[in-house]
């Protein structure tokens, strides 16, 4: 039977950014809290699983039942651009900044074949759907400022700017650090790289 203990640390580690140290000390924290931290982190994750899910028009996360999100029905959101990001963690990013007031669209990641993901496997064919209906006016590409960000960059500029050529593709400008993405900017930062964006190409 595997120790409970050693099970916490290898659940905690599979978590994106914690590696097995960072993990051992989160599970060290919760045993040494006993049931009144353990109990209800447990009670919050089977009330994430029951009770969240994705957009099914933009890809953010949202209450279960609350689809399309509160994102895409709010009448007072600019419908002219579309904020296009990597992960719904990117759309929380963004939001705490409070500079922006469009709609968005989440790819669910980028394209990379070192890890084998393409086209097909990105939230492509829902935002050609979107920039179909005409409502769009501006595409903001807010991607990471790494190779694989630039390169998904590229892509989508020269997809969209060939079957829309009604859409400005646009993408965030400075403010974002080098080998970095939206989630991990701090509000000032995307305020300025959202108010200086710059057309794909400009």
């Amino acid at each position: 039977m595997q120790d409970p203990f050693e099970r916490l640390v290898q659940e905690l580690g599979r978590l994106p950014g914690l590696g097995r140290r960072s993990a051992e000390r989160m599970a060290l924290a919760l045993v040494a809290r006993g049931a009144g931290a353990i109990t209800p982190l447990a009670e919050a994750l089977v009330a994430a699983r029951d009770g969240v899910s994705s957009c099914t028009r933009c890809g953010a996360v949202t209450p279960r039942g609350a689809d399309p999100c509160r994102l895409c029905t709010d009448p007072a959101r600019d419908g002219a651009q579309l904020l296009v990001v990597e992960e719904p963690g990117d759309v929380l990013a963004v939001e705490r900044s409070g500079a922006y007031r469009g709609r968005y669209h989440v790819l669910r990641g980028l394209l990379s074949p070192q890890r084998g993901t393409g086209p097909s496997d990105l939230s492509l064919d829902a935002l050609r759907a979107r920039l179909r209906s005409g409502e769009v006016r501006e595409a903001i590409l807010a991607l990471p400022t790494d190779v694989e960000g630039d390169a998904m960059a590229s892509y989508l500029g020269e997809m969209i700017s060939k079957s829309f050529p009604e859409v400005r593709v646009t993408r965030l400008a400075f403010g974002l650090p080098a080998d970095s993405g939206v989630r991990y900017s701090d509000p000032l930062t995307l305020r300025r790289a959202i108010a200086g964006r710059l057309g794909v190409g400009e």
